[in-house]
C-alpha cells in the first residue's frame, strides 16, 4: 500500500501555480515552480503504481519544453542581434534610438535586415512550437497511464487537451485550450485517491470443466 497524498498535494499545488503564467513579471517563474512540483507528483506516482516510465515520458515532456523555448529564442534573438548591428542600433539604447523607425523607415529603405528579422523570429516561433507540439505528446503517454492505474479519466482529458492545444499554439487559440487543460489538471490531482496497492494483475477466473457424465445401465 502506498500514500499518494504527497503526490495529490505537490501535483494540485503544481498545477495551480501552472495556472499563473498568465501573471505579469513573476509568471513564467511561478509556471516553472509549479512544473518541478508536478515533476515530484509525478515521480511519486511512478512509484506507487511500479512504471516508472510515467516518470520518464514526463521529464522528457519538460526537457523537450525547455529546449524548444531555449533554441527558440537564441535563433530570435540572434536574428534581433544582427537587424540592429547592420542598422547601427544597440539594445542597451534600443528604446531611444528604435522611436526613429517607422513604417516610412521601412518602405523608403533606410532599414536594412528587415527580412531577415521577420524569417529570424518566424523561426523561432515554429521551433518552439514543434518541440512543445513532441512534449505535448509524451506527456499525454504518461498521464493517460496514469489515468488508467489511478481509475482517474481527468488525468487522460487533460492530456488530450493539452495536446490538441500545443498543435493549436501557432494560431494563438491553442493557449486559451492550454488553460482550460490546466484547469482540468488541477482537478485531476485532487481527485487521487488517498493510497494504491500496488502487486500483481489479478488472474483471469479459471472454469473449472465440466463432471464426466455418467451412462444409466
Amino acid at each position: 500500500m502506498r500514500s499518494l497524498s504527497t503526490a495529490r498535494t505537490f501535483g494540485g499545488i503544481g498545477s495551480i501555480l501552472v495556472l499563473l503564467f498568465i501573471v505579469p513579471a513573476v509568471g513564467v517563474l511561478l509556471s516553472i515552480v509549479g512544473w518541478i512540483l508536478i515533476l515530484v507528483a509525478v515521480d511519486n506516482i511512478a512509484g506507487a503504481v511500479g512504471d516508472r516510465s510515467i516518470f520518464k515520458e514526463t521529464l522528457i515532456a519538460g526537457i523537450l519544453a525547455i529546449v524548444g523555448i531555449a533554441a527558440g529564442a537564441v535563433v530570435a534573438l540572434a536574428s534581433l542581434l544582427r537587424f540592429t548591428r547592420l542598422n547601427g542600433l544597440t539594445l542597451l539604447s534600443g528604446t531611444h534610438s528604435l522611436r526613429s523607425l517607422n513604417a516610412t523607415s521601412f518602405t523608403s529603405g533606410q532599414v536594412t535586415g528587415a527580412g531577415g528579422l521577420i524569417v529570424g523570429v518566424l523561426v523561432g516561433l515554429v521551433l518552439i512550437w514543434a518541440f512543445f507540439l513532441v512534449s505535448a505528446v509524451f506527456l499525454r503517454r504518461a498521464f493517460t497511464k496514469i489515468a488508467t492505474r489511478l481509475n482517474v479519466k481527468m488525468f487522460a482529458t487533460a492530456a488530450l487537451l493539452y495536446l490538441i492545444g500545443a498543435a493549436l499554439t501557432i494560431v494563438a487559440v491553442g493557449l486559451i485550450v492550454i488553460f482550460i487543460a490546466d484547469i482540468l489538471m488541477v482537478v485531476a490531482f485532487f481527485s487521487m485517491p488517498d493510497d494504491t496497492t500496488v502487486g500483481p494483475p489479478p488472474r483471469p477466473d479459471v472454469i473449472p470443466p465440466p463432471p464426466p457424465q455418467v451412462n444409466a445401465v
